[in-house]
């Protein structure tokens, strides 16, 4: 025993700690960047192919991708038994194998990253300067920071949110450049043969080696801005002529802040498994050396940590372990009533916990929410072997056997009820280990913790309680014996003369309690028929409670963390856009209960159009602040006062089932095989989503009105003047859309070389008409072979397995469920005569969500029918399981009244406290239909006579079990603080349940063995109750 305390301890300090299990779906993530293509674009040259190629991989669940302007991101979402090892091998294959068919300037080749893209970094780190240059505090950052923390175990992906990258900027003076006869694509040309870096070979003599080597590299905008690009006239004409270069952001359409001041983030996203306790605390230790690497002027500052949260809740609940442990120990010592009796099981309890601990470690579990949730439950399980093990001892010392004679006699008579008992209700916990998909996963690790302590306090009870009853409890006097007579406890005849005014106070309230037990329960026996219509209406309320009851998924969290989407109008410039974003963010740092704001706009990996942004907000410590839901409603109304932009925010979860991040918490989609189709419907279907009762923040993402500027060539009259499409099309890129035309490499880094035209003929399409193009006999300007027609775009082209598709979300209003609303949401297509070409599918958690409460009922069904054969087995019957069974309305109708008075949803937290509740109560019942059985068998009793003397003999047992249990779960239901979400709904279930099953189940357990006696035996009422007065033993 000491060997399972010291291992237990041990384990205890390596084990990792989380949230939740890591149930996360293998999830791999590619980004590929082409700056200045239009959403089209990117779909067509940049997102099909490499979605045909991924689109094979073996194990992909689900693809989905944006295509916008200058990003291609696509999400693959692999089945829950794929390693991610394997799955990035797969990616990887199928990037190369489409790379041929990508276009050839690319200025980098896709990258996936193994991350979760609904999943909030882990950790931000911002990155801020009063001195330098946001792109020379960049350059840093990459050099000296990101690849530092990229080689931290576990971590997923670090992006850098601001943009910021250093690049040489040329800015063109179109009009000048076209007054010296030159169009753009010269610059272009000019630049990129005047910086090269390849090698010059070597001179090789018959004594020494000599490498040449050349000034082919320009290193600084002065050097770029003395290029000579022609001779005009005779004369040289250098590039500062026509242009000014400048050192700068090489994507200056990307910014991100912490409160109102610009800086760079960085992002730290963990892998799909990982522990983000140990990534964080990895990175944290980092923190000193990385300043320490930089320039005074540089500051770094960590916000938005995940793990504050997680540690605040995991300290929570091991709290509540301890005051678990501590309320059964009292409740012992409540019924015992001596300290050396109290004592025996207050050994088993906490060893038990602790020698589970070796086995979570060997399992590779991690002490989180669900499994200190395990334990705390447990810590009311595990206490009832050992009481029943030491009630029978002491029954033998009582007889006047020695300690040590009644500790062999005892544990073998009891070892084999003791092993039904426990595997009776680990049975229970049989169907939760074959639950699918992630909420399978995420309960797995609880089920196995519960049945690992339950088993050690059984192993435990079956040696190391005999052995203590052996030395710790005295023999019996013969003063005791003779007194014992009076009392129902077979330990007050160990115990007798050393009875102190508190275990005599204790003794004498149990005694009333006895009593009026046994006269109740005369008079229930005397109104069988009323009592089983009592029992018959108990089962049809159940019934009817549970399909009315509103259904949840999981219970929403408050982490202390909010993600928050922003969106403008569809054409807004980035300009305002940063106006916009800056104000809100400003507003939001102001409130009382918000520690940090940081915010990003910019088309990157993760935001994939201008008018949309992100801010991620950090409350202040959960003790001292309002309610996240509170904080919400207050920023909300604060947004409302800003026009032009919307705000949708959204409580970060550290249950991730999304792989899509929407504006609102619930998902699903729209897509068809028929773009226009498509865009005709998602309008009227969101349309007629946002009416249905319950529902709010309806929105989608399908953005196709976006302003553009459609240039319409000529096709003969290019041709006359010998201008070609691909030249127009070349043209275009390098006045707008920031071209990389070259490269500068340094030891450290590569940086750059932008092509565009300055700022002031960029602003409008009435710019286009600068715009110039060689052709055959000089400079042909651009709308004298085209016309500009103004039209609308999509600003985003999403797909989902192949076919275009919009991702549509929405929040639910107070007081409703998904259950509430989803019937009415999934006959919709049918109700508005939507197109089968157009399907509908659910998404996310919404999709998890249905398919929970497919399994829910069967699941359910599976533990009662579980029990029934294990009790069929250990019975040899058919009916005395169904009679034990019985108590099981009571306890689920219990548990549904106090969900629903507490205002809560049946979740999946509710439902494995029913279940829980399904192998707890049945004890009460095996206990007194195994007396009774042993009563007719033995001493010949009437089944009235036994039934009786069963339930009397058994009720202290049954009461102090049942109460062990209850104040084991008293601490989740009155929980508090960060993860109370997740604890309260199993601490009500289960305290409701046990507080009716216990009243209910004492009267109607004894009323079915007696009507299914007589339905067996055909036996009279009368005959039943022959010589009922010999069962009046041991009733005080």
């Amino acid at each position: 025993m000491i060997a399972v305390l010291l291992t237990g301890i041990f384990s205890y300090q390596r084990l990792s700690v989380s949230a939740l299990p890591d149930v996360d779906y293998p999830t791999i993530q590619v980004t590929t960047l082409y700056p200045g293509a239009s959403p089209a674009t990117m779909e067509a040259l940049v997102t099909s192919p490499l979605e045909r190629q991924l689109g094979q991989m073996a194990g992909l669940q689900q693809i989905s991708s944006s295509s916008a302007a200058g990003a291609s991101v696509i999400n693959l979402k692999f089945s829950l038994t794929l390693p991610i090892a394997v799955a990035e091998q797969e990616v990887q294959a199928a990037i190369n194998a489409a790379s041929n068919l990508l276009p050839q300037d690319l200025p980098m080749p896709p990258v996936y990253n193994k991350v979760n893209p609904a999943d909030a970094p882990v950790i931000t780190l911002a990155i801020s300067s009063d001195a330098l240059p946001l792109y020379e505090v960049r350059d840093l950052v990459e050099t000296r920071i990101m690849q530092t923390i990229a080689q931290i175990s576990g971590v997923g992906m670090i992006s850098i949110a601001g943009g910021q990258k250093p690049a040489f900027r040329v800015q063109v003076n179109p009009v000048a450049l076209a007054a010296n006869g030159l169009a753009l694509s010269d610059v272009s040309t000019a630049i990129a043969s005047a910086n090269i870096n390849q090698p010059s070979g070597n001179l090789n003599g018959p004594r020494r080696s000599t490498t040449i080597h050349t000034n082919s590299q320009l290193y600084t905008p002065e050097e770029y801005e003395d290029l000579i690009i022609s001779y005009v006239n005779d004369a040289p004409l250098r590039l500062k002529q026509v242009a000014k270069v400048v050192m700068d952001a090489e994507d200056i359409r990307q910014a991100a802040w912490l409160g109102d001041k610009q800086a760079i983030l960085l992002n730290v996203q963990r892998q799909p498994n990982a522990n983000v306790i140990s990534v964080v605390d990895e990175v944290l230790q980092l923190l000193p050396s990385l300043r320490a690497a930089m320039p005074e002027s540089v500051q770094i500052e960590a916000v938005a940590d995940r793990t504050e949260s997680i540690r605040q809740s995991i300290n929570n609940v091991q709290t509540e372990l301890l005051l678990a442990v501590l309320l059964v120990v009292l409740v012992t010592f409540v019924f015992l009533r001596t300290l050396s009796a109290t004592f025996i099981p207050s050994v088993v309890v906490p060893l038990s916990i602790i020698g589970t601990f070796a086995i979570m470690l060997f399992l590779g579990y991690s002490l989180n929410n669900l499994t200190l949730m395990a334990l705390t439950i447990a810590s009311g399980f595990v206490v009832d072997d050992a009481i029943v093990m030491i009630e029978n001892i002491a029954r033998h010392i009582e007889e006047g056997e020695t300690p040590l004679n009644a500790a062999y006699k005892g544990a073998k008579e009891i070892s084999f009820t003791l092993i039904a008992l426990t595997f009776s209700l680990i049975a229970v916990l049989i169907p939760l280990l074959f639950m699918g998909d992630v909420i399978g996963r995420l309960f797995r690790e609880f089920a196995v913790t519960l049945s690992v302590a339950i088993l050690i306090s059984l192993v435990l009870s079956l040696t190391l309680t005999p052995m203590m009853c052996a030395y710790m409890l005295k023999p019996a006097t013969k003063k005791a014996m003779v007194g014992a007579g009076a009392s129902d406890h077979p330990l007050d005849a160990a115990r007798a003369p050393k009875e102190g005014f508190v275990s005599r106070f204790l003794a004498k309230q149990i005694e009333r309690l006895m009593a009026a037990y046994a006269n109740l329960l005369d008079k229930v026996l005397a109104h069988q028929l009323l009592t089983l219509l009592v029992f018959v209406a108990t089962l049809v309320i159940t019934a009817a409670l549970y399909l009315w009851i509103p259904k949840g998924f999981f219970p929403q969290q408050d982490t202390g963390l909010m993600v928050v989407m922003t969106e403008a109008d569809q054409s807004v410039s980035f300009e305002r856009m940063a106006e916009l974003q800056t104000a809100i963010a400003e507003a939001f740092s102001q409130d009382r209960d918000v520690a940090s704001v940081t915010s990003f706009i910019g088309v990157d990996g993760n935001n994939v159009s201008l008018n949309t942004g992100r801010l991620q907000i950090e409350l202040t410590s959960h003790a001292g602040r309002d309610s996240a839901k509170v904080v919400m409603d207050r920023l909300q109304q604060i947004a409302a006062d800003y026009e032009g932009i919307k705000v949708y925010l959204q409580l970060n979860q550290d249950l991730s089932i999304d792989t899509q991040l929407a504006r609102s918490q619930y998902q699903l989609s729209l897509s068809s095989i028929d773009s226009e189709q498509l865009r005709a419907w998602v309008p009227s279907f969101v349309s007629a989503l946002s009416e249905i009762e319950g529902l709010q923040d309806v929105v989608e993402n399908y953005q196709v009105r976006g302003l553009e500027a459609k240039v319409v060539v000529d096709r003969d009259a290019a041709a006359h003047y010998g201008v070609r499409m691909a030249q127009v099309d070349e043209a275009l890129y390098n006045a707008f859309g920031q071209r990389l035309i070259s490269t500068v490499f340094t030891q450290a880094a590569q940086y750059r070389v932008v092509l565009e035209v300055e700022p002031s003929f960029a602003q409008d399409p009435q710019s286009l008409a600068d715009v110039f193009i060689q052709g055959t006999n000089g400079l042909v300007r651009l709308t004298d072979i085209a016309q500009v027609e103004m039209a609308y775009t999509p600003l985003e082209v999403q797909r989902i397995d192949q076919f275009n598709a919009s991702l549509i979300s929405f929040n639910l209003q107070a007081h409703y469920s998904l259950s509430d609303v989803l019937p009415q949401i999934q006959a919709l297509p049918q109700q508005i005569a939507m197109p089968e070409v157009v399907e509908m599918r659910l998404q996310g958690t919404t999709e998890a969500y249905v398919s929970a409460q497919k399994n829910n009922l069967w699941l359910l069904l599976a533990a009662v029918f579980t029990m029934y054969i294990v009790l069929g087995v250990l019975y040899e019957s058919y009916i005395h399981p169904i009679t034990i069974l019985s108590t099981l309305p009571s306890a689920t109708i219990g548990a549904l009244i106090a969900l629903n008075v507490a205002g809560m949803d049946l979740d999946m937290v509710g439902i494995i406290g029913v279940i829980l509740l399904i192998g707890l109560v049945k004890k009460n019942g095996i206990m007194v239909v195994d007396f009774a059985l042993s009563a007719e068998r033995e001493q010949g009793l009437s089944p009235y006579a036994a039934v009786r003397q069963a339930a009397l003999l058994r009720f202290r047992p049954i009461l102090m079990t049942t109460l062990a249990a209850l104040f084991a779960a008293i601490p989740l239901m009155l929980s508090s603080g960060v993860g109370a979400e997740l604890r309260q709904p199993l601490g009500l279930a289960m305290v409701g349940g046990l507080l009716l099953s216990q009243v209910l189940t004492l009267f109607t357990t004894p009323v079915v063995y007696l009507y299914f006696d007589r339905l067996l035996s055909g036996r009279t009422h009368a005959e039943q109750q022959a010589r009922p007065e010999s069962t009046v033993v041991n009733e005080g």
